[in-house]
């Protein structure tokens, strides 16, 4: 596989999700990812679910979903032999990816100075629950944890008093992603450098760093938002609204917009209530009570048909079946085809960039443990020579 990080070595000693998905991000980007897990199971990822596929059941789907493009080495670098391994290949990579509790790697010897006394040029990628250093650095993270300390829950749910978390593991997704950009930048930094750098980033700090308008509200504004179902805090109509056989997500993001969907419907854009984005904000309650009572009458089907007519952004709620069967979705590369050693050919979600040049570019399926063990021993010892 080739594509913009190409020749980059990664070294992926993480495990779980927030590392494997920055790791896998990387290897999307055609860099060569090699990832040391455990002879004893392995990453634990591989026992996590339901779902498990293949002949024995015994193959993690949660697995698939943050390890394609990478070769499995079992290692068990708490040895002296292993840590020996370990150590030769760094000196022969890269990029490093780890997201083990701060201090961890330094009781195995594996420190950041270490890592660069063995590779000046490394690039090193941390990724923590909660920060590597202050008052609470040491607290071990997880997804969910890191959705409700870092606000998240506040703002996602039916009101106030119900906080939910949101359906994807989006915590651990967002540091692998923001880790990702980190690695590429210091890349970049290191062609005029030639020295490598830590990237640090947590599951507290990335979530943190998506509140965007959320955020400003309360540190300019002084007002604190809390979940209110599936309404825009500050734009108004943008939601999803009743028809007569479900919900259609309705967003009109200006008052041009707005005279649109309230002509279609039947209502007065000039209504002093809902005249500017401002007063439909103050009266949302009733704005959509009045829209509900209107769209009642038609089916999704007829209202997307309409507000697709009128250049009014809106759309559907599809379930995972739905979105991975749309023609759409298909087009833009969002599932890939690979072939498993164990399940055949089958498709996995797929990267969400994509390169002119390098449409059709093949991917390899996640590795089944140590599967490519000899295969990297043999390069190792190649580009040692």
């Amino acid at each position: 596989m080739r594509g913009p990080l190409d020749n980059v070595v990664v070294l992926d000693l993480s495990r779980a999700l927030a590392g494997p998905h920055a790791a896998q991000m990387l290897g999307d980007l055609g860099a060569k990812v090699i990832k040391v897990e455990h002879p004893d199971g392995g990453d634990e990822s591989r026992s996590w679910g339901p779902p498990f596929v293949g002949p024995d059941h015994d193959i993690s789907t949660y697995f698939l979903a943050a390890n394609r493009n990478k070769q499995s080495i079992a290692v068990d670098f708490k040895t002296p032999d292993g840590l020996a391994l370990v150590e030769r290949l760094v000196k022969q990579s890269d990029v490093l990816v780890e997201n083990f509790r701060p201090g961890v790697l330094d009781r195995l010897g594996l420190s950041a100075e270490r890592l660069h006394e063995l590779n000046p040029g490394l690039v090193i990628l941390s990724i923590t629950g909660f920060g590597h250093d202050g008052p609470e650095g040491g607290r071990p993270g997880y997804d969910q944890i890191a959705q409700g300390e870092a606000g998240l829950m506040s703002l996602t749910g039916p009101g106030p008093d119900e906080p939910y978390r949101v359906g994807a593991s989006i915590a651990d997704l967002l540091a692998g992603i923001h880790g990702a950009y980190g690695v590429a930048a210091a890349l970049y930094e290191r062609t005029r450098t030639g020295a490598g750098r830590v990237v640090r980033t947590s599951l507290l700090a990335a979530v943190t760093g998506v509140h965007s308008y959320h955020g400003t509200a309360w540190t300019v504004g002084g007002q604190v938002h809390r979940a209110a179902g599936n309404h825009h805090a500050s734009i108004a109509p943008y939601g999803a609204f009743r028809c007569s056989d479900g919900m259609v997500q309705i967003a009109a993001a200006n008052d041009t917009q707005w005279r649109k969907v309230a002509e279609l419907l039947g209502l007065d854009p000039d209504d002093p209530r809902y005249a500017t984005n401002r007063e439909r904000r103050r009266h949302h309650k009733d704005l959509v009570a009045d829209m509900e009572a209107a769209l009642i009458a038609h089916p999704r089907a007829h209202w997307l048909g309409e507000l697709a007519a009128l250049g009014v952004p809106a759309g559907a709620i599809r379930s995972l079946d739905e979105v991975y069967g749309w023609d759409q979705t298909r087009s833009q590369g969002l599932l890939i085809p690979v072939e498993h050693p164990v399940l055949g050919r089958v498709e996995l979600p797929g990267p969400p960039l994509r390169f002119d040049g390098l449409e059709g570019t093949e991917h390899t399926a996640p590795p089944a443990l140590g599967q490519d063990g000899a295969v990297v021993l043999a390069w190792l010892e190649a580009r040692e020579r």
